[in-house]
């Protein structure tokens, strides 16, 4: 087994439930951590063997600016979702910060972590 992270991926995207969210969008950072069996990898040296860590971006990249949610639970949700439908990890992690959210005070960042299994990922829906 071995893990595989993109860290501060960053994408614009239109999620939140303030009207002002929905119409002018904002920035989104993403942590990912997605664990598999690298040993076919380890052993070949096959881009075929692994999971592309480009084809990774690309997926949360097109979640995230292509779809709209109210709360980046339910973003992190569908990031998980479709990383459990194209590839067979055996767990991921995925974090998501909304750096100046609005609320009524200083604040740096809001941030999410959601954590499944290739076994609990019925959870999500």
């Amino acid at each position: 087994m071995g893990r595989m992270s993109l860290k501060n991926m960053v994408f614009y995207g239109y999620h939140g439930v303030a009207e002002q969210e929905k119409i002018l969008g904002g920035r989104f950072e993403v942590d990912l951590s997605i664990e598999f069996d690298m040993n076919a990898a380890i052993r070949s040296d096959h881009l075929n063997d692994t999971i592309s860590y480009v084809d990774l971006y690309q997926l949360v990249h097109d979640v995230v600016t292509k779809s709209k949610f109210y709360l980046i639970e339910a973003l992190a949700g569908k990031i998980l979702k479709e990383i459990f439908a194209h590839y067979q990890p055996e767990r991921v992690i995925i974090r998501i910060r909304k750096p100046g959210a609005p609320v009524k005070g200083v604040l740096d960042t809001v941030e999410v972590e959601i954590e499944r299994t290739h076994d609990d990922i019925g959870d999500l829906g």
